[in-house]
């Protein structure tokens, strides 16, 4: 496989970012597939990505349960 699945995971979540409801799901599946270092990867890059979009923060719950 060519790309990662973090990689993979980011184009997603960037392509649903309009909607907070679908970011949301899309991020909780991530947290469920991602393995550890792409997790905390993912937590960096989604605490930047969300800091202009802050309708996007209430989704970061699913990443510290």
């Amino acid at each position: 496989m060519s790309r990662s699945m973090y990689a993979y995971t980011k184009s997603i979540l960037e392509r649903v970012s309009f909607d907070p409801i679908l970011f949301c799901k899309e991020l909780e599946k991530a947290v469920k597939i991602l393995l550890p270092y792409e997790l905390e990867q993912l937590t960096e890059w989604l605490l930047s990505f969300t800091k202009e979009k802050p309708e996007l923060r209430q989704c970061l719950v699913y990443i510290n349960e």
